[in-house]
């Protein structure tokens, strides 16, 4: 029988009714306590990371995950973590480069509703979870929910009340779960490598969103408190002309000095290309820059803040790790 570590951290299917909202405050083992089939298939033990609304997640609490992880890593077939749905996705990235080249499934789901609820998708996500979990062919993190399976690189909430909740950005889903079955489209990538685990995470990485009127003004006090800055322009790539201006004078100054700057889009689906037009090609060859390409902004954000954790690395060394790609991070 396969052992299971289900690690719960809070959340919406972890959280109870309260005069001011909803409230996480479940424990695991009541948790499981409402799937008690579970029992006759595999032994499943719990342990808690943190009892939070996923809003406030932040760097620390995944590094008390992959902590979790790495000391329970040989005991364990697999692991299933419940998440608040909000800041779901930026987790599942994270822990994509925060534990590599894992033979053993790590999978992140949660609920659009609590498990205490009558009517609650928690109890479905959860079972499927835990039976992707014990599934010979997944490996590497992976988000399970609505019956969808998605690699960790690719997920996105993008719907903030239904049950479909999550969708895969620029990738296929790897497979679905029908009544207790796992139908598989594609499996996650096999290495031979052994599983590495990761601690340093740089939470210095700025995200500007472009506005019709956003200001150059901000950008020195943004480069000045950040060693990564992440633009999502517009479109394929483009950045109006005051912003590019001021980019190229920041960039070549001393305060632009060993700062990484990441070009991606506010848009969804099909990524970025910053050359096919005039208003993005402007930067290049005037400064050094990454492009995110297909990268979703969830894990463009977690990539550089992995690369960043590496101190003293050249513009050279973080380019060649962001464009490695990592778990189906980046195709283009």
């Amino acid at each position: 029988m396969k052992r299971i570590l289900l690690i719960t951290t809070g959340g919406t299917i972890a959280s109870a009714s309260t005069a001011k909202g909803l409230l996480p405050s479940i424990n695991g083992e009541l948790l499981v306590s409402y799937l008690p089939e579970m029992n006759s298939v595999c032994k499943l033990d719990t342990a808690e990371v943190c009892t939070i609304d996923s809003t406030d997640m932040t760097k620390n609490e995944w590094v008390g995950i992959v902590k979790k992880i790495k000391e329970s890593y040989e005991a364990y077939d697999g692991f299933v973590i419940s998440h608040g749905t909000d800041t779901l996705a930026f987790t599942a990235a994270a822990l994509t480069y925060m534990i590599q080249n894992s033979k053993k499934p790590i999978v992140l789901t949660g609920s659009q509703r609590p498990i205490t609820f009558d009517s609650t998708d928690a109890k479905v996500n959860l079972t499927d979870s835990i039976l992707c979990a014990m599934d010979e062919k997944a490996k590497g993190i992976l988000v399970v929910f609505n019956g969808k399976i998605i690699a960790g690189s690719r997920a996105k909430k993008t719907m903030s009340v239904s049950y479909h909740a999550f969708s895969s950005i620029n990738y296929p889903y790897l497979g679905i779960i029908q009544n207790g079955t796992i139908l598989w489209y594609i499996e996650p990538e096999s290495t031979q490598k052994q599983v590495q685990f990761y601690e340093s995470m740089n939470d210095k990485v700025f995200l500007l969103k472009l506005t019709p009127c956003t200001s150059a003004e901000m950008l020195a006090d943004i480069f000045k408190h950040n060693d990564c800055v992440i633009i999502e322009s517009f479109g394929s790539g483009g950045i109006p002309d005051r912003l590019t201006n001021r980019l190229i004078e920041i960039m070549k100054s001393e305060e632009g000095k060993d700062k990484l700057l990441i070009i991606a889009t506010q848009v969804v689906y099909e990524g970025s290309h910053i050359s096919v037009y005039e208003v993005g090609s402007r930067l290049n060859h005037k400064v050094l820059f990454l492009e995110a390409k297909d990268m979703n902004l969830e894990t463009t954000l977690a990539k550089a803040m992995w690369i960043c954790g590496f101190e003293g690395s050249t513009f050279e060394e973080k380019r060649d790790r962001f464009y490695t790609r990592i778990a189906a991070d980046i195709l283009n």
